[in-house]
């Protein structure tokens, strides 16, 4: 049985909200740090599990010891400031 389309569309709109902050949060506290390093992070999307899906971009894309600190340094960041945030995952 399917919600009804007014229950689907405020839960969009609720995880479009939460992809903003979440975005806000890793130009304001993330962004910079990996820049500085020569890498940079986007943020794909987030699911309706509330999994935050990103990308490695730059001098962190590919390096495996970078990708784990990177997405937990993100991870950390993220999930201070929108706690409804289940965890991210890196994709390639």
């Amino acid at each position: 049985m399917n919600a009804p389309a007014s229950s689907r569309t405020s839960s969009h709109d609720a995880r479009a909200q939460r992809l903003e902050r979440i975005r806000e949060v890793v130009d304001a506290r993330v962004r910079p740090d990996l820049n500085a390093d020569g890498g940079d992070v986007e943020v794909v999307g987030i699911d309706e599990d509330d999994i935050v899906q990103i990308r490695l971009l730059g001098a962190c894309q590919g390096c495996v010891s970078s990708v784990h600190t990177t997405t937990m340094l993100v991870e950390k960041a993220v999930k201070a400031e929108v706690p409804e945030v289940r965890f991210l995952e890196a994709i390639p």
